[in-house]
């Protein structure tokens, strides 16, 4: 338990932006879907030691994983040779693009799983986080402010590369939901969700709560880590309905495809990060998200309720990618 508890408190990112949120975005936006560090955060020292995950020979320690100039490369068979940009970025302000979404693009529910995504759309999104257009519901939220700042600092043919490397990796699953009527408690750490190493379990309510399956690989940003989302019960099948709505104007399959795994320019959505998907859906409710089409999620998001886009995310989630 000692062990767990200081992987737990050896959260990487924090290196980066220690961002409290204020209560008044906490207040408006669900807590669980935009997870923030506690003010009392301290960072576990480096020892030195040697850190591995399942089935990689390679070998780093707490220092090197904990480097946003340094993507850790745990498993170099998955994926093509990186664009600079994406092993390393370019010093001070353009981190390494492995470094948060992972060397093969599949990320975690803090940021995007970006696999597979049209280069386009990768580009664009860039060009929102620079102009401003995209932002969260929560102003301070060290993920999106970090995104913002980068996309501000990189060059059109870093975005480019970076782009064109992640659109040409296949998605693989990485996340089961499950539906249920009780979930382990969990603690913030940074801007994710963990198990509370206490134990217990809380009714999960209206909420969807998605945690790492192997903290410890999460920590070392490890790209075959596993995910698994806990929803309410009945949730993928109400999900599915709304997908497949006679009303035109709400039907996914429209834009995001039969399979909802995208098309042309149209990101797919199918098993990526439920916690992920809500937001986005919150983000465009609320007006946090505009850009390119923005005007058309939003007039779709404004008929579904909290519960509908938990149903939503949590049928996408399900799906193969």
């Amino acid at each position: 338990m000692t062990k767990l508890r200081a992987f737990m408190f050896s959260m990487s990112i924090l290196t980066i932006l220690m961002v409290n949120t204020p209560a008044s975005a906490q207040d408006t936006s669900p807590a669980w879907a935009y997870p923030v560090n506690p003010p009392d955060f301290k960072l576990t020292p480096d020892d030195g030691a040697a850190r591995h995950v399942p089935n990689s020979t390679v070998s780093l320690t707490l220092t090197q994983v904990r480097d946003r100039f340094f993507a850790p490369d745990w498993h170099p068979e998955d994926h093509p040779p990186m664009p600079e940009v994406v092993a390393n970025g370019r010093k001070p302000d353009v981190s390494a693009c492995g470094y948060c979404h992972r060397t093969d693009g599949s990320g975690g529910p803090e940021n995007a799983n970006i696999a597979g995504l049209p280069a386009e759309y990768i580009v664009q999104q860039m060009a929102d986080f620079k102009s401003g257009a995209r932002k969260s519901s929560v102003q301070k939220r060290a993920p999106t402010e970090l995104k913002a700042s980068l996309a501000r600092a990189i060059t059109d043919d870093e975005v480019k590369a970076a782009a064109t490397y992640f659109a040409s990796i296949k998605p693989r699953p990485t996340i089961a939901v499950v539906e249920t009527d009780m979930v382990a408690k969990t603690r913030v750490f940074a801007w994710f969700l963990a198990v509370d190493p206490d134990g217990g379990k809380d009714p999960i309510d209206q909420r969807l709560v998605e945690v790492a399956d192997n903290l410890e690989q999460f920590i070392s940003r490890d790209s075959r880590v596993r995910f698994t989302a806990f929803v309410p019960k009945g949730s993928i099948e109400k999900g599915r309905n709304i997908a497949d709505s006679a009303n035109e104007a709400i039907r996914c399959r429209t834009c995001h495809g039969s399979d909802l795994k995208g098309g042309g320019t149209m990101p797919g959505i199918a098993g990526r990060s439920p916690t992920y998907i809500f937001r986005q859906l919150y983000d465009y409710k609320s007006g946090a998200r505009a850009g390119a089409g923005a005007d058309i999620m939003k007039a779709i998001v404004q008929k579904l309720s909290a519960g509908d886009m938990i149903a939503l995310a949590a049928y996408a989630g399900s799906l193969e990618p």
